[in-house]
């Protein structure tokens, strides 16, 4: 992270964060060292099968790449590389996501609701970016009735810190009525809902059981993205 410096005696790494607006957790984070070169080959063909089919889960997943000729690679190694790059299947399951279990999850606030208007309803999302040599996340804030993209942020590693920016800018441009998100660590954190909360008329709601499908038409946009807008060399 370039923008601290560790051999500054006069201003702290707490501060230099804070004046950065960068969670110390994500500062200190470090990318796994078990993802190899051979690892992310993988990857990069795993986000093509998932872009193209995302309600292939891990065992579907495996099998497209055999027939890709990804000869060797397992279901365990398939799902560890999943975790890595922030992605699961699209499919009504228990758990839509892993919440952190010290969060408040707040209640699904768009059952029967006719989204008719824009401002009414916005939702977020990230997915994986495929790089070179790497790669990064982005995390968009769209307005389900226009499906325009109000704000968006790239970053390195899943933390808090860019989903909030991106949600700061988002709010500097118009306020929702409602606020919808999945249940994952990073729209559950105290700096994400507190945002969202210093705008008391925003309804905060979070997707349940069985409501996996309310983002499809971000993964549109995500397939859109990865295929006509990011080349890879």
């Amino acid at each position: 992270m370039k923008l601290i410096d560790k051999q500054d005696v006069n201003i702290s790494i707490r501060r230099q964060c804070e004046l950065i607006r960068l969670n110390r957790s994500d500062y200190y984070y470090e990318r796994r060292s078990d993802v190899s070169n051979e690892d992310k080959i993988i990857m990069d063909e795993i986000d093509r099968i998932h872009t193209k089919r995302p309600f292939y889960g891990r065992p579907r997943i495996t099998w497209q790449l055999e027939e890709n000729g990804y000869w060797g690679v397992n279901h365990k190694r398939v799902y560890r590389l999943m975790k890595v790059m922030g992605i699961e299947a699209l499919f009504p399951k228990k758990s839509t996501s892993k919440p952190d279990p010290n969060h408040k999850i707040y209640p699904y606030l768009l059952k029967d609701l006719r989204i008719v208007r824009p401002n009414q309803v916005w939702g977020v999302d990230i997915t994986y970016i495929r790089l070179k040599d790497e790669w990064l996340y982005l995390v968009a804030i769209i307005d389900w009735y226009s499906r325009y993209i109000v704000a968006w942020e790239l970053s390195d590693t899943m933390g808090v810190w860019f989903c909030t920016e991106a949600l700061k800018n988002a709010l500097k441009i118009a306020i929702p009525e409602i606020h919808n998100s999945d249940q994952g660590s990073q729209f559950t954190s105290n700096d994400y809902i507190k945002t969202l909360t210093t705008h008391p008329t925003i309804g905060i709601s979070m997707d349940h059981r069985g409501r996996c499908f309310d983002n499809i038409f971000t993964e549109r946009l995500w397939r859109t993205i990865k295929y006509e807008d990011i080349l890879v060399p």
